[in-house]
């Protein structure tokens, strides 16, 4: 028998595998700017000081905006000490432009963080990617290591993408699932309602407190989800495994779970972790899919001993 159950593809794609947005009117206030990568409008913020190497956080979906890492507390402690770079991922938030015939590829979204680097102007960057943010992470730093200082990898997808993640939310909250299941249909035929109740049940399995699940729930709010870019970046995922190239890495690594990580079993993060050569593992007791949010405090001083090693 076995012991762990994939998700199928059609409820990856359904309600998007790794993450929700936040709606806009939760987020914190920004001040930030667009500029035109090669094929696509990008939007992006910059907070905090600039006094070391710079951290650029990509967050998770594909097909959501960054807006959900708002919600944590943890980058107003960071930013005291350094320069924060959100953006969101082309096709998604505030970085829809006019662009016709544009792609949604891992080739693209390498390129657009690539661009974001140049177009800021640093050096080096530090890197944290949550989600299949890793995933785009992994891939980033496997084209351009020389750009990487230190590389974190916050719950993240397989290197072998969707088809090698591991999903435990049928085994732990199997109630839950089947009411997903109830309206999975409606859901994929447009209707609204549908899919935003099969998005809220989705959401409520990320967590390990129950108060942190209700407050995070209490501020979500449904919003624009890119179908065409979860499903199109899902679709080029297929033909890659990271596997060869993250046992290159040669710059510091920090793989970080959440123990209780219904979303991508902690076993995918340990096996990340196993494959990098002298990367460190971190496991956070008291989180699921988002530490930076249940255990603010902790990510924090996890995050800044790492950075300050060399």
């Amino acid at each position: 028998m076995e012991s762990r159950r994939r998700a199928p593809l059609s409820r990856i794609l359904s309600v998007s595998m790794l993450f929700a947005t936040i709606a806009p009117g939760f987020a914190a206030s920004e001040n930030g700017h667009t500029f035109e990568a090669p094929g696509a409008t990008i939007y992006y913020e910059v907070v905090g000081t600039n006094a070391t190497v710079p951290l650029i956080v990509v967050n998770g979906g594909p097909g959501f905006d960054h807006t959900y890492l708002h919600q944590s507390t943890a980058w107003n402690a960071l930013q005291n000490q350094r320069q924060i770079v959100f953006y969101d991922q082309r096709g998604t938030g505030r970085s829809v432009g006019d662009h016709k015939g544009q792609t949604f590829t891992l080739k693209d979204q390498i390129a657009d963080l690539e661009a974001l680097r140049a177009h800021l102007g640093y050096e080096h960057i530090d890197l944290l990617g949550h989600s299949w943010g890793g995933f785009l992470t992994m891939a980033y730093a496997a084209m351009h290591p020389d750009r990487v200082a230190h590389l974190t990898i916050v719950d993240s997808m397989s290197p072998k993408g969707f088809k090698d993640t591991i999903f435990l939310f049928d085994d732990v909250f199997p109630e839950t699932t089947e009411r997903q299941a109830a309206v999975a249909f409606s859901s994929t035929m447009g209707d609204h309602a549908a899919a935003a109740k099969d998005l809220r049940e989705y959401i409520s399995m990320l967590f390990y407190s129950p108060e942190k699940r209700d407050a995070f729930l209490q501020a979500f709010s449904p919003s624009v989800f890119n179908k065409e870019v979860n499903r199109a970046v899902a679709a080029d995922l297929d033909q890659f495994d990271l596997n060869p190239e993250i046992r290159k890495f040669r710059f510091p690594v920090l793989v970080m779970t959440g123990r209780f990580d219904m979303n991508v079993a902690p076993l995918v993060a340990y096996k990340i972790h196993q494959a990098i050569p002298d990367s460190q593992f971190i496991v956070f007791e008291r989180s699921g899919h988002i530490p930076f949010y249940e255990e603010p405090d902790a990510f924090v001083a996890t995050l800044q001993r790492f950075v300050a090693e060399k």
